[in-house]
Order: structure tokens, then C-alpha cells, then sequence
């Protein structure tokens, strides 16, 4: 297809590039439309730089510092069009499940459904993405944003295609396919077997993924953008972060296709190698 619109709707700054970095600077550098939706500036993220320790007890800094980090950090990726959902800061940062915070005033998690989903449904109409991208319905591992972010999207894919809702946010625009971003279960087999017994996520069979991307050559901008994110990260060190992002494992990102046709593929299992397979 001589156009290709990709969306991609995280939860806070930083996941992005840790879920799907690679397959951001790909697509921009093949010249494809890529545009990011973020919920949250992270309000509640652990401050892990002693420098910025003054952080720790103001959210609103820190979410204020936060926008700044995911600025320079989608730099690294090349051209990416971002969006807040409803604004910046119009979502705060609902923090770890189960806190007292996953239903305070404000937060993400508890917004109102209808509101998230005008606001979602203006960004798809106004961006007319080709294919989408969120979380599984657990969120990757349960992060009560992450499971509102997946919600956001996913309740706002038929409206969106609806020429009779909300009319006023844009002609309609039904979005061709729907990815989940995944890790397959021998990616966790081979993470415990070197080492790594505390990375618990969601895993899918490996037989069960659509689409595997190959982001070697993009690793490197994978790393820079997480440099930027010095707040919630040290890619630097020597914890359990920072050796997973530099192992070669960390540049290929994983899909399911949960909407529309699967394209060929030549990977594991037919795998598609490009989420616009199929497309025109």
C-alpha cells in the first residue's frame, strides 16, 4: 500500500519504547505515519534517580517531568505524531493494582467510559490508522492503567466506524486490524534460564502469535529512548532492567492479531514479519 498509518495507545511515558520501540523506529524509518496515544503522564511511577529524588513526593512534578522525558525519548524513534488522551493531564496515573489509588478522583482507571471513549474515538477518526496497537486484556500484567488503556481502544474501534456516533468528531473510520502486543511463553523459558526468575508477565503460546518483528536494527534507538526515561529507568547498571534491554531478545516484539484478516508471513508458526501484511 503507497500509505500506511500506524496508532499505538500506551498507559503511561516509557511504555512505549519498552513494549514497542523497535517496531515505532521501523515503521518511521520506513516512512510510515506513526502515531502514539499516551493515558497518563505516570503521575505515580517510582522515582528511581537519586538526582530527581525530589520527585518522589509530587506527583504533579513528576508528571510534569514525565512529559518532558517522553518528548526526547519519541525523538529517538524518528517522526511520531503524540497524543494525550483528553489532554495532558487530563488522566492521572492510577498506580500499582490493587492501591488505594486505582479509585481516587481523576485516575485513569476510573474514568468515565463514555468520556475515554469519545476522546479515542476523535484521535482514530482524525489519525485513520491502517493498524492499532494496545495491550492484552490483562494489561501485559495487570497494571490497572494498562487494562483501561486496552478498554479505551478496543471499546472505541466500532464506534469509530459508525458514521452515526458522535458525527461531530470526524467522518468515520473502521481500522483494518487490531494487534495486542504479547511476549510468547519461550521468550519467558529462555529469560528464567538466564537468570531472570522474577519476570512474571502474561505470555501467549508461541504457536498463538501473529506477528513476530524483528528490531535488530533498531535496538540501539530502542535503548536511546529509555535513556531519556532516567526518572524510571537505569538502562546503565547492573539490575534486573538494564541487562534485559541490552539482550538481543529485547529487540524482537510480539503481536496478536485480535481484529481483522491475517496476512502472510514467513516467521515461526507463519508468523506475519509486518503488521501491514495484507493491507493493498
Amino acid at each position: 500500500m503507497s500509505e500506511r498509518r500506524l496508532l499505538l495507545v500506551h498507559a503511561h511515558p516509557d511504555d512505549e519504547a519498552t513494549a514497542t520501540g523497535a517496531t515505532m523506529a521501523r515503521y518511521t524509518a520506513e516512512g510510515a505515519t506513526v502515531s502514539l496515544v499516551t493515558c497518563t503522564s505516570g503521575e505515580l511511577g517510582e522515582v528511581v534517580a537519586e538526582d530527581l529524588a525530589h520527585l518522589r513526593d509530587s506527583p504533579d512534578a513528576l508528571g510534569e517531568h514525565r512529559r518532558g522525558e517522553i518528548k526526547a525519548a519519541l525523538a529517538e524513534f524518528g517522526d511520531v505524531r503524540h497524543h494525550w488522551l483528553g489532554g495532558p493531564g487530563r488522566w492521572r496515573d492510577s498506580g500499582m493494582a490493587g492501591l488505594e489509588s486505582n479509585s481516587a478522583a481523576g485516575v485513569f482507571a476510573a474514568a468515565d467510559p463514555a468520556e475515554v471513549t469519545r476522546e479515542m474515538v476523535e484521535l482514530l477518526r482524525a489519525e485513520r490508522p491502517h493498524v492499532v496497537i494496545t495491550y492484552d486484556d490483562f494489561g501485559g500484567y495487570g497494571h490497572p492503567d494498562h487494562i483501561a488503556a486496552h478498554r479505551a481502544l478496543m471499546d472505541a474501534l466500532d464506534p469509530a466506524a459508525d458514521p452515526e456516533f458522535a458525527p461531530e468528531l470526524g467522518a468515520a473510520w473502521d481500522v483494518p486490524k487490531t494487534y495486542w502486543t504479547v511476549l510468547p511463553e519461550s521468550f519467558i523459558t529462555r529469560m528464567r534460564e538466564a537468570g531472570f526468575d522474577d519476570f512474571k508477565p502474561n505470555t501467549v503460546p508461541d504457536a498463538d502469535i501473529t506477528a513476530v518483528l524483528d528490531g535488530a536494527a533498531h535496538h540501539e534507538a530502542k535503548i536511546a529512548a529509555l535513556r531519556h526515561y532516567r526518572s524510571q529507568v537505569d538502562v546503565d547498571d547492573d539490575g534486573f532492567f538494564a541487562q534485559l534491554v541490552r539482550r538481543p531478545e529485547f529487540a524482537t516484539e510480539h503481536y496478536l492479531l485480535v481484529r481483522g484478516d491475517r496476512g502472510p508471513g514467513g516467521g515461526p508458526h507463519g508468523a506475519e514479519e509486518d503488521l501491514f501484511a495484507g493491507l493493498g
